[in-house]
């Protein structure tokens, strides 16, 4: 038998969304509602007829609610296999009674976390009888209905008046494995609470990622790889993924990837001037603070114009129509800011596979958390860097100091060579990136490339010489030889900040002096695979 006709239904939910309307559709079946505490109030005061747990249980909840489900007569009621004659027995022997449907959402654990409680009310919100009843009745799907979702209301209520009040296995099923997953997440949810915000942990020994599956997208990195965006299943801090997109295709794997590299570095400029960032396949190809974001788009578009066709733009400002007008004059695939006026909405809206994503405010990136990575067999967890320095953590280890407009030229490269791929190198004057090498084997390599693209972006724009011409250089890594710094010495920086911490510091520091620069160590190292 496949149909289940349901006689009694048990509801006991912290979510009353729709409940009401669940309610009276079960009734009209001729269903007895079995309920607890608030859940039966609520159908009492709808003007439902009710049974109290306690009356099939002979027992009154007790210990301020925590003991209440936790009895045979409700666990047998749900785990009885109905066509096992010793299982009948039992039922009968004792006066156990099935129970059909169980509807149940747990006690709002994440909410209470979330709104800041103390520990207690958040122990207290941590549900025992409810995972305990969804796990008995998952586990006995092919009798019994598990509903743990509010939004699954509607479609059970189809299948009872389709069927004349029975439930199908089909359906039943696929409860059961959402019911699963439900107890899931929120054991995971509770796990992760205890691990770091209770004790303090930074790597548990046992870590369990409570997430939700937000879509399933059209391929991932390649058309033969299939993916999917997940959400955390708690409170999230703003990114890419909870952004609101207004216009344009579905979101790739490779556009959520790319734009949350853009984000993630316009992040380092929330509190900046207005600031622009371009990125294509995961690095930046340009970027530049300005007085204005319109002017802060065409320097850092300046930088590298034939990488940023097809590329990622995000902005650290509310966008305005002209700026908008600006960025449609090239293919874009998406544009994140904190929001747009009309007028840049209307300039969007005529590249109508454009997509904008408004985030409505940049994360922090000084903040804290995890970054994963898969590796075959097993997963790579870290802190996210999060490092930054400032003016006072800087050594100066050459004869001349870097002047005013080097060092801050000095500062801007460090914080865009953080989210460039390693090897990393980039110049930058004036508040701009000039050029920008990255992900090459060698360190020397990518001060030739950021030199050569920077040459090949001053013949595009027609000026006199390559903006690399005293410019500031930064190294994601120490120069292992001087000569990667002499690469740059050749574009004409005239500024250099890295880490420092080679065995040939004294070499490079040499190399430096000889050819005038002023050089800075930060102590701090941004590699970024």
């Amino acid at each position: 038998m496949t149909d289940i006709p349901v006689r009694r239904a048990l509801l006991s939910v912290s979510d009353k969304q729709g409940l009401v309307e669940l309610g009276r559709a079960l009734a009209g079946h001729g269903v007895e509602l079995v309920s607890t505490g608030g859940t039966a109030k609520a159908l009492r005061d709808a003007g439902l007829a009710v049974r109290d747990v306690s009356d099939l249980t002979g027992f009154p909840e007790m210990m301020d609610g925590r003991v209440k489900t936790l009895h045979p007569m409700i666990h047998g009621g749900l785990l009885a296999v109905r066509d096992a004659p010793e299982h009948a027995r039992a039922m009968a022997d004792h006066g156990i009674g099935a129970i059909d449907l169980v509807v149940v959402n747990l006690y709002p654990f994440a909410a209470t976390v979330a709104k800041g409680a103390e520990r207690d009310e958040v122990i207290e919100n941590i549900d025992i009888g409810g995972p305990s009843m969804v796990r008995s009745a998952a586990k006995n799907h092919h009798y019994v209905a598990i509903v743990t979702d509010p939004t699954d209301y509607p479609a059970l209520i189809a299948e009872l008046n389709d069927t004349g009040g029975a439930t199908r296995l089909e359906t039943r099923r696929g409860l059961a494995a959402k019911a699963f997953a439900a107890t899931a997440e929120y054991d995971a949810t509770i796990a992760s609470w205890f691990a770091f915000a209770d004790q303090g942990q930074r790597f548990p020994q046992r870590l369990s990622v409570p997430l939700r599956r937000a879509e399933e997208l059209r391929y991932g990195e390649n058309p033969h790889q299939s993916a999917a965006l997940y959400l955390p299943a708690g409170p999230s801090t703003p990114g890419i993924a909870q952004a609101r997109q207004v216009q344009g295709k579905a979101l790739s794997y490779n556009n959520y990837n790319d734009a949350d590299a853009a984000l993630e570095l316009i992040a380092e400029f929330r509190d900046a001037p207005p600031t622009v960032v371009i990125v294509k396949h995961a690095n930046p190809c340009g970027v530049a603070s300005a007085d204005t974001v319109i002017e802060a788009y065409r320097a850092a578009l300046a930088c590298d114009s034939v990488s940023a066709f097809g590329g990622i733009i995000a902005v650290n400002r509310p966008l305005d129509g002209p700026t908008a007008e600006a960025i449609t004059a090239l293919f874009t695939e998406v544009v994140v800011a904190p929001d747009a006026d009309e007028g840049a909405r209307a300039a969007f809206a005529r590249k109508k596979n454009l997509r904008l994503l408004l985030c409505g405010s940049l994360p922090d990136a000084a903040r804290a958390g995890l970054a994963m990575k898969s590796i075959a067999g097993g997963m790579l967890l870290q802190s996210r860097d999060n490092g930054a320095i400032v003016r006072a953590d800087l050594k100066c280890v050459t004869q001349r100091a870097p002047t005013d407009r080097e060092l801050a030229d000095c500062l801007f490269a460090w914080t865009v060579a953080k989210h460039v791929k390693s090897n990393a190198i980039v110049y930058a004057r004036d508040g701009a990136t000039a050029g920008i090498g990255a992900g090459q084997m060698n360190r020397l390599e990518s001060a030739r490339i950021a030199a050569w693209k920077a040459r090949d972006a001053a013949a595009k724009a027609g000026w006199a010489a390559p903006k690399t011409i005293g410019s500031a250089v930064a190294s994601d890594a120490f120069f292992p030889f001087a000569d990667g710094l002499l690469a740059a010495v050749e574009a004409g920086a005239t500024a250099v900040i890295q880490p420092g911490g080679s065995i040939r510091d004294e070499e490079v520091i040499a190399a430096a002096d000889e050819a005038g620069l002023a050089m800075l160590f930060t102590g701090m190292r941004h590699f970024r695979h």
